[in-house]
């Protein structure tokens, strides 16, 4: 098994806080991050228009601004319902940053 987890290709906003992202493996789904609405660096989502603007980074992650971007290997754990461990067991690779 390829412990890497694979690169986020898309994500579309969508309301209520939600994303319809997808993988370069093909899993795809809605991943819904209501729940930092108003927390910390999250309170510039409380105009949802915020929240619709981001963009997928060189490194493939998730940023809307200098203060907020999120790791969607998160995303592509949840939406496969399996935890890191389970996932990638006692071995952890790292993607060549060339």
């Amino acid at each position: 098994m390829n412990n890497i987890i694979p690169y986020l290709n898309s994500a579309v906003p969508l309301p209520g806080y939600k994303l319809f992202v997808e993988f370069d493996d093909g899993v795809r789904g809605n991943v819904d991050l209501s729940a930092w609405v108003g927390k910390g660096v999250f309170k510039a989502w409380h105009d949802e228009n915020n929240f619709k603007k981001f963009i997928i980074t060189s490194d493939k992650k998730s940023e809307w601004n200098d203060n907020i971007d999120m790791d969607p290997d998160a995303f592509y754990l949840k939406l496969i319902n399996k935890t890191f461990e389970e996932y990638a067991g006692d071995k952890q690779f790292l993607r060549n940053s060339d």
